[in-house]
């Protein structure tokens, strides 16, 4: 979804057929602002930006996508119309809050990795219709995104799996019908499967649910015999484990934690007097 079309519907949910005290109340100019009553990693930048040009509001960051804040802190100042600026503030602060909160325990993830070498991914657990916004937070707490969605790249897993008679036959297939630029992930949870997968030349294996000696076994069967190939774990990821997982020496590890788990975190909007 576009982000006009996107705000467009997230404010139409909220003001229905109207904000009533937008009948009665008289326009004004004001300034309000995002004050912060907790600590965070912001993240929203972008679609505030594009909800200031659709309903003319000036804007003054105090921080941009990405940057950390500090319970206290202005965040953003926010000069326009009265009625609009109130119609607007419960769709603004959601949206911003719902980012940042993903924003900031990406982070916390991205930080639990740093010095490995090893990338953060998120995955496809996102809330229905808010995928893009949802990854988009994930990119500003500093991790990568996995594939958007069934068309960026082929993941077998096991279901799929299940369904396919000959992994050979079909990888030949596959590479006559999915794009050049497309690659391929084959979703394994065993050293035999992993081995399998490799010889159909797959471009990912996923380590899922592999205990560490395990993961560790693939890691030295991939870099003995098919280097090229790009190893992802996955499964049972926290901010406990996630540090033990890059020491195996795999290139990834993907969480859909990063996203459905994360706490909102505290922001208000004020209006300056």
């Amino acid at each position: 979804m576009l982000k006009e079309e996107f705000l467009k519907a997230l404010i139409a949910e909220d003001i229905g057929r109207g904000d009533l005290f937008a009948r009665i109340s008289i326009s004004k100019p004001i300034r309000a602002y995002i004050i912060a009553k907790s600590d965070g990693v912001f993240a929203g930048q972008e679609y505030v930006s594009t909800f200031a040009k659709m309903y003319d509001l000036s804007l003054e960051w105090h921080v941009q996508d990405g940057e950390t804040f500090k319970k206290g802190e202005k965040l953003l100042f926010i000069s326009g119309d009265s009625k609009m600026i109130l119609s607007l503030e419960r769709s603004i602060l959601d949206m911003v809050l719902h980012a940042s909160s993903i924003a900031t325990l990406t982070a916390e993830y991205v930080d639990a990795i740093k010095g490995t070498g090893v990338k953060l991914l998120d995955t496809r657990k996102t809330r229905p219709l808010l995928r893009a916004f949802e990854k988009y937070a994930v990119r500003c707490g500093g991790g990568i995104n996995h594939r958007m969605g069934l068309d960026d790249c082929l993941m077998l897993k096991d279901t799929h799996l299940k369904t396919i008679d000959d992994l050979d036959t079909f990888m030949k297939e596959v590479r006559q019908k999915i794009p050049f630029t497309s690659k391929v992930e084959i979703e394994c949870e065993s050293l035999e499967m992993v081995k399998k997968a490799m010889k159909a030349s797959a471009d990912i294996v996923m380590c899922d649910n592999m205990s560490l000696e395990e993961t560790k076994a693939v890691v030295v069967y991939r870099n003995e015999n098919y280097p090229h190939i790009l190893l992802e774990a996955s499964g049972n990821v926290t901010l406990d484990t996630i540090k033990e997982i890059a020491t195996t020496g795999v290139d990834a590890i993907s969480s859909g934690s990063v996203i459905h788990q994360a706490n909102w975190i505290d922001l208000s909007m004020k209006v300056e007097v």
